[in-house]
């Protein structure tokens, strides 16, 4: 009976009801999908058989100042945890090629990079890796044989059931020897293809030392620990193999000199399930870290969630308080026919409760709809969100929030007098009620103001890092990226003379990375003779790299192609901090010194500083420009060419070209400009995404302030008339509604404001150049709340200014 009652209330009053579903259902559809995303990033790694066992060792390489984090440790290291107590199982893998240069395959006639790992015995078991067809094993073991996952094969061969299937990788023709399920888009162990270690697509030498370890390369290792199992110790025994390795242990005496006491390689390991957190992870040359994320965003995101949860709750309690004022004669009939505090309690609670739910369904259907764009903004596969589990927390995060609200709406009919109602003089609502109901539409505009101040300074510094000069004109710049050095390939060598060839193009440079992108950085520890010693980033470029991208010199000159040679190890480029650093009082003062380093050969090699290039931006705005070297080489794997018109024009010119010298790989053509904004992209979609939330936010704010001037507009209707007759004009009616929801505005502020300069300033402290933000982006949120709240005010504010005395002295 309570329920039907519920029901028919709701179905009666179809404008409140719909306004109360729409705007709370647009609060539970931005939350459902921020704490979806935030249980999504909290289960990384979770399908992993006894993940808290699992560990990954990672080291700190100290010979660097900065002491980069890498999570790759020496392969050799494998046999020796699987000696170590209180270690279970070991194994450790690599990428098949270079995670910037994919391995690609060709499977009928499509051609296709796919994500490949050359594995180790274990790899399976630890990662608990069934097979769905046929043996993972015997295919792991075999040079012709492969592993792939459902989703791998449903790309390379559009079908699932794959196993037989070939598929030809660097000239080779490999069968399918098992199909395993996919891991799922969660997992910071991507991958659709698993080559075992003596698979034909593995080189004999990175195979030797996979299985040995001889000269001290990296991999990924993953660690099966016992339970309890002292991680110092294991840690400990690690570090000592480390220390003892010839092969990691072949520093020049300065370089001793300066580690002191500190390891050169310092050995760490930690759980698995941390490592989509570990965002300090650094690329290195064997593989790229993959999916990070840092906890302090992901914390953010899910308060920002209970925030708009929050904003919607108030609004609802607003509204449905408003709405029990005007129902004060309902209430006291339903008293006087014998309803007790029970029946009034539950009545209000199914009404909650009906309106939660329907708001509920409402928002996951929002929220389905909006997740292909969520899915972009946070740069993640979120296919699985919808699932039964999640649906079912929905509907109880609904529920108590409908239970919630319900308390203070029907602790007001509560306090309901019949008596005195049913006589005509029905009781007006509280001024605690009443200050509480503007505190908490307070605390609603206030936090669409501190979101808006927040969004515009990330959006506008995210906007000026992306438009910093990076020391020289990207425009005409375009950049392909080659299957491999370029020295080593007569193919790419004449890809080049064809390029240069071309009408349009001006000209082609090669470096082992464009400006912008890190994927190949390597350092060495330069040296003044009789003078300062410091350690630098190492570029290789051609003779011509500096007069293509246009740089000119801060001292001496830059390489020149009329005058160097490719390869010469005799000539070196520094940048002005490289200079700093190895105590040249000026860069005019290193011009003309001389330098030694070790070679790769560890041969020392001396060569003479001919000019000073400005800082080219290879980091981003959150790094201070490293101390950087250049030198001259022709075995890097890209290409930087010139536009003498357009840059399209060039692409197509390159992409014309690439299939008669590299038939077997894909392309990868890009502008120099899309290479500088990468660094910002994750800052971009955050922008994107406090942008939406800002809106939604506004919006709520918007239906509360709505519903207070309603409320307000009906409380002094005759204090309004009032003042009309003692010869009030209508724009003095009009700033009496617009006062109020004003100076809330101004509270509003004064609270959220200095809040959000604090973020703003935390925020800009990771960057080393910020943008002229001033407290204008304050000003600016505080105009777009005070525009916001005045629109949503017009309608009553206009009701107020017209008002006939007569109706509202009737009532």
């Amino acid at each position: 009976m309570d329920l039907r009652i519920a029901w028919r209330t709701l179905i009666q009053q179809p404008a409140y009801t719909l306004t109360a579903i729409l705007s709370l259902s647009i609060g539970l559809a931005a939350s459902l999908l921020l704490l979806g995303f935030v249980r999504y990033s909290l289960e990384y790694d979770s399908h992993v058989p006894e993940v808290g066992q699992v560990y990954v060792v990672k080291h700190h390489f100290n010979v660097e100042p900065s002491s980069p984090l890498f999570d790759i440790a020496p392969m050799f290291l494998r046999e020796v945890a699987l000696k170590t107590p209180g270690v279970m199982d070991v194994t450790s893998y690599i990428p098949a090629r270079p995670e910037v240069t994919p391995l690609t395959v060709r499977a009928g006639r499509n051609l296709m990079t796919v994500r490949s790992l050359i594995t180790l015995p274990g790899f399976p078991s630890l990662l608990g890796m069934r097979a769905l067809q046929g043996d993972v094993a015997s295919a792991l073991e075999r040079p012709d044989r492969f592993v792939v996952t459902e989703a791998g094969a449903l790309r390379l061969f559009g079908t699932r059931d794959a196993l037989g299937r070939t598929m030809v990788a660097d000239g080779h023709t490999l069968q399918v020897g098992a199909v395993v399920p996919s891991p799922p888009a969660n997992t910071t162990i991507p991958f659709e293809v698993l080559f075992g270690v003596n698979s034909a697509v593995v080189e004999p030498a990175i195979r030797h030392e996979m299985l040995t370890g001889e000269h001290g390369w990296m991999t990924k290792m993953l660690l099966r620990l016992q339970p309890g199992a002292s991680l110092p110790a294991i840690v400990a025994q690690l570090q000592q193999a480390v220390d003892q390795a010839p092969s990691l242990n072949q520093f020049p005496p300065e370089v001793r000199e300066r580690l002191g006491q500190r390891k050169a390689i310092e050995l760490a390991i930690s759980p698995l399930r941390e490592a989509y957190f570990d965002d300090k992870i650094a690329n290195s040359f064997i593989a790229l870290p993959g999916d990070r994320a840092s906890p302090r965003i992901v914390t953010g995101l899910a308060v920002l969630a209970a925030l708009i949860l929050l904003l919607a709750a108030i609004n609802y309690v607003n509204l449905t308080t408003v709405r029990v004022l005007r129902r004060q004669r309902e209430m006291a009939m339903r008293k006087v026919l014998g309803a007790g505090v029970p029946q009034i309690v539950l009545q209000f609670l199914l009404e909650s409760m009906l309106l939660a739910l329907a708001a509920t369904a409402l928002g996951l259907l929002l929220a389905w709809l909006a997740l292909p764009v969520f899915s972009q903004l946070v740069n993640r596969q979120l296919d699985g969100l919808f699932s039964a589990q999640n649906i079912a927390a929905a509907f109880g995060i609904g529920a108590l929030l409908g239970a919630a609200t319900a308390a203070y709406p029907a602790w007001i009919a509560l306090r309901v007098h019949p008596t005195q109602v049913l006589a005509g003089r029905p009781d007006a609502e509280s001024r605690g009620s009443m200050q509480w109901r503007r505190a908490l539409t307070v605390i609603q505009i206030g936090t669409a103001m501190g979101l808006a101040s927040v969004t515009i300074a990330i959006a506008w510094q995210t906007d000026y890092a992306m438009r910093a000069t990076p020391g020289f004109d990207p425009s005409p710049i375009v950049v392909v990226d080659m299957p491999g050095h370029i020295r080593d390939a007569d193919k790419a060598r004449r890809l080049i003379s064809s390029l240069k060839a071309q009408p349009g193009v001006a000209g082609v440079a090669v470096s082992q990375d464009p400006v912008g992108r890190l994927d190949w950085m390597w350092t060495r520890m330069l040296k003044r003779p009789g003078g300062e010693t410091a350690s630098m980033e190492m570029k290789t470029v051609s003779a011509n790299f500096f007069e293509l991208y246009g740089i000119a010199p801060e001292a001496g000159r830059l390489f020149q192609s009329a005058i160097d040679k490719d390869n010469d190890a005799t000539a070196m480029v520094l940048n002005a901090v490289a200079a700093r650093a190895l105590g040249f009082a000026s860069a005019e003062q290193a011009v003309g010194q001389t330098v030694t380093f070790t070679g790769f050969d560890n041969a020392m090699i001396s060569a003479r500083i001919v000019g000073i290039a400005p800082e080219l931006r290879f980091h981003s705005l959150r790094e201070t420009p490293p101390a950087t070297a250049y030198a001259l080489g022709d075995h890097g794997m890209v290409l930087s060419v010139r536009a003498a018109g357009a840059p399209a024009e060039v692409e197509r010119a390159a992409n014309a070209l690439w299939p008669q010298y590299f038939p077997d790989a894909l392309p990868k053509i890009y502008r120099a400009s899309d290479v500088l904004k990468a660094h910002y992209a994750d800052d971009a979609r955050m922008a994107r995404l406090l942008a939406l939330a800002t809106g939604i936010a506004l919006a709520i704010a918007a239906f509360g302030t709505y519903a207070l001037s309603a409320n307000t507009v009906q409380r002094r209707a005759r204090e309004i008339v009032l003042r009309k007759l003692h010869g009030a004009r209508r724009a003095d009616i009009g700033l009496l509604v617009i006062r109020e929801i004003g100076a809330m505005t101004l509270i509003a502020a004064a609270i959220s404001l200095p809040v959000g300069l604090v973020v703003i300033e935390r925020h800009l402290s990771g960057y080393t150049e910020h943008a002229p933000i001033g407290y204008w982006t304050l000003a600016f949120a505080l105009l777009l709340t005070l525009a916001t709240a005045l629109i949503a005010t017009t309608r009553h504010t206009w009701t107020a200014m017209r008002l006939p005395p007569a109706e509202a002295l009737r009532t």
